[in-house]
């Protein structure tokens, strides 16, 4: 660099002469608006590096902040995640209390219904087996609660009780292939065994095939086996079909439609009659039959003979009835109708009719 100066050591003087001789007068020359040419240089020099400067400092502020912004974004997405999780738990949790508190309240109401004396019980534990159809209650013999009793919910037939202990008893299930009641068809009345099969479906065995059982038609207990009482709701028909010895008939228990969480136990049990028929869930409420048009009300009442018949064995009666009528013949009677000579009819006919003998008096 000192080479290059000493070399050009004259052009170097005359140019710094040339840039002093023009900054003395940019600083003596004013603008029209009285302000110095030096100054409007110097600033017009600073400004693009001051620009881009401030630009620089704009961006790099900008980037932190956003930096921050999405760090407390982050944070904040994270908190609200949590308050999620933890609201959704709380509102399972009070589901599953009002759950409980309805099938408390509907178990209450049954128990009060019921003629039989009982116990509530809440399950507390199933089998450990595969497959296992044994639960576990909170009821013992401290609250009475004796092997062999019968182990209900207002839906119908649970299980019944196979080992009690102080604390606890052990209930095996209706679907248990080792279960058996006595039942009986409510429309049909036929009587047969209840048995357990794998699965959640059951076996009336011990039905003739010639005996008659309808799909959808509700079992009762018969009260034959004397561990349950007569009259409580077993299930509802499933499928019918004919066996090689006896009707094999499957039904689903009605117990188990909301589950085994609250049940009864039968201290003491009172036989209740089979009901005739059994309403189906979700059956359309009919409406009573409308009155009678007036017209129809004040028209004078037909006869049992010209009344319509209402099926094919009517109107076939009512033509029987009919032709024997038209025959002078009793209905029923096969026997011909004993008719007069016609000479003796038209003599009688013309002959006049006298008067009876006065009856004699008595003295």
């Amino acid at each position: 660099m000192g080479t290059l100066l000493n070399r050009y050591r004259s052009l170097t003087f005359l140019l710094l002469v040339l840039l002093a001789q023009l900054v003395l007068v940019a600083y003596q020359v004013k603008t029209g608006d009285d302000v110095r040419l030096l100054r409007v240089w110097a600033v017009g020099a600073v400004t693009p590096l001051a620009r881009l400067l401030d630009s620089m400092s704009s961006g790099a502020s900008g980037f932190l902040k956003r930096y921050v912004i999405l760090v407390d974004a982050q944070a904040e997405n994270r908190r609200l995640a949590a308050e999620r999780d933890r609201l959704k738990m709380e509102n399972r949790a009070l589901r599953s209390e009002l759950s409980t508190a309805e099938r408390a309240e509907a178990l209450k109401m049954f128990q009060h219904r019921i003629s039989s004396q009982t116990v509530a019980a809440r399950t507390i534990g199933t089998g450990a087996a595969t497959g296992s159809r044994v639960i576990l209650l909170d009821r013992g013999t401290t609250s009475g609660v004796r092997q062999g009793m019968a182990v209900i919910n207002p839906d119908g037939v649970v299980g019944k009780v196979t080992a009690a202990y102080p604390m606890a008893s052990q209930v095996l299930l209706i679907t248990d292939p080792n279960f058996a009641a006595g039942v009986t068809s409510a429309k049909n009345r036929v009587q047969g065994t209840l048995k357990g099969l794998t699965g959640k479906t059951c076996l009336v065995d011990y039905l003739q095939n010639e005996e008659k059982v309808e799909l959808g038609e509700w079992f009762y207990t018969s009260g034959d086996d004397r561990l349950f009482p007569r009259g409580l709701p077993v299930g509802q028909v499933r499928s019918v079909g004919t066996g090689r010895t006896f009707k094999e008939v499957i039904i689903t228990p009605s117990s188990l439609g909301r589950g085994l969480e609250e049940v009864l136990i039968i201290l003491e049990g009172i036989h209740e009659p089979v009901p005739q028929q059994q309403a189906a869930a979700g059956d359309t409420r009919l409406l009573p039959p409308p009155p009678l048009d007036p017209s129809q009300a004040s028209a004078p009442e037909q006869t049992t003979g010209s009344a319509a018949p209402g099926t094919d064995a009517d109107r076939v009666v009512d033509t029987y009835r009919s032709a024997a009528e038209s025959q002078r013949r009793y209905y029923g009677d096969n026997e011909p109708a004993q008719r007069p000579p016609p000479k003796a009819a038209a003599a009688a006919s013309s002959q006049p009719q006298s008067a009876p003998p006065p009856s004699p008096v008595k003295p």
